[in-house]
C-alpha cells in the first residue's frame, strides 16, 4: 500500500453534530442557621473554625448559573477563547474547557471537575515558541491553536488536525496527515467550501488544501483529513476581528 499525503480539504470523519446544549437551570438551597430563642449564639472564641463551603457541582454541558459564568470569565481571563460569557454551558464553552485541559495534561472530558478546576485555579496556559511578530502557532501534540502576538498568546483555541490514520479517496491510499513546517497564509474563502473531502467554513489555506477552518465538529482529538479545525464561531470571531489576515505566518509542530 503507497501512502500519499493529499492537500485538498478536511472533513469530519465522523459527522456528529456539537450544537450548543439547552441550559438547565439549577436549583440550590444555601443552608441556613436558626438560634434558639432562649439562648443566644454562643460567641466566637479564637478555636473557632469558619465553616466549609459545600462541595461544588461538576459543570459540564447543558448547565447554567453563576458558577458557569465564573468559569468563562476564568477562561477568558486566562486567554482560551470562550465566545460570550451568558452563564450558560455550551458547545462554545466546552471548546475552551478542552483547550485548557490539554494545555493542563489532564483528561479531555469537557468538563470541571477537581482536576479541571485546579488548573482554573492556577493559572494553566501553553507557552509560545515564537518571539516576535505575529504567528498562528499548531501545537500537534497538545492540539491547541493559539494567536500569537510578539511571543505572547492573545487567544487558545482547541483543535482538531490531521488524524494520521489512512483512507481510500478515488482507489488511492492517502494518509490523513497535518505536516509539520513554516507556512503562509496564501489564500481563504468567505464562506463554505465544498472541498473534496467534506464541507470546510470559512478555511484561511496555509499549505496547500491543508487550512484552519471552521466544522460543526471539533472533537478533542486529531480527527481531521489534515486541517486544523475549530469550532464555526471560533472561525467566525477570526474573521470578524480580522485575526488571520492573508500572509499571516503558521507554524505547525
Amino acid at each position: 500500500m503507497v501512502a500519499l499525503s493529499l492537500a485538498a480539504g478536511c472533513e469530519s470523519r465522523t459527522p456528529t453534530g456539537a450544537g450548543p446544549t439547552s441550559g438547565v437551570p439549577s436549583s440550590s438551597s444555601p443552608a441556613s442557621t436558626t438560634g434558639s430563642p432562649s439562648q443566644p449564639a454562643p460567641a466566637p472564641t479564637a478555636s473557632s473554625a469558619p465553616a466549609l463551603p459545600g462541595p461544588k457541582r461538576k459543570l459540564k454541558s447543558g448547565l447554567q448559573g453563576p458558577d458557569v459564568l465564573a468559569l468563562q470569565q476564568r477562561l477568558t481571563e486566562l486567554g482560551y477563547w470562550n465566545g460570550k460569557m451568558d452563564g450558560k454551558f455550551d458547545s462554545t464553552t466546552q471548546q475552551a474547557v478542552f483547550a485548557l485541559q490539554k494545555a493542563a495534561g489532564i483528561n479531555r472530558d469537557g468538563t470541571v471537575g477537581p482536576k479541571t478546576q485546579k488548573a482554573l485555579d492556577q493559572g494553566v496556559r501553553p507557552k509560545a515558541r515564537s518571539a516576535t511578530g505575529k504567528m498562528i502557532e499548531i501545537d500537534l501534540k497538545r492540539q491547541l491553536l493559539l494567536l500569537v502576538t510578539d511571543g505572547r498568546i492573545t487567544q487558545t483555541f482547541n483543535t482538531s488536525t490531521g488524524s494520521n490514520e489512512y483512507y481510500e479517496q478515488e482507489g488511492r491510499t492517502y494518509l490523513a496527515n497535518t505536516p509539520r513546517g513554516r507556512f503562509t497564509v496564501g489564500r481563504q474563502i468567505d464562506g463554505w467550501r465544498n472541498a473534496p473531502l467534506g464541507l470546510l467554513w470559512r478555511p484561511k489555506y496555509f499549505n496547500g488544501g491543508i487550512a484552519v477552518h471552521g466544522a460543526p465538529s471539533v472533537p478533542p482529538y486529531p480527527a481531521s483529513h489534515g486541517c486544523a479545525r475549530v469550532s464555526v464561531s471560533a472561525m467566525n470571531w477570526l474573521w470578524k476581528n480580522d485575526a488571520i489576515p492573508l500572509k499571516t505566518r503558521v507554524w505547525v509542530y
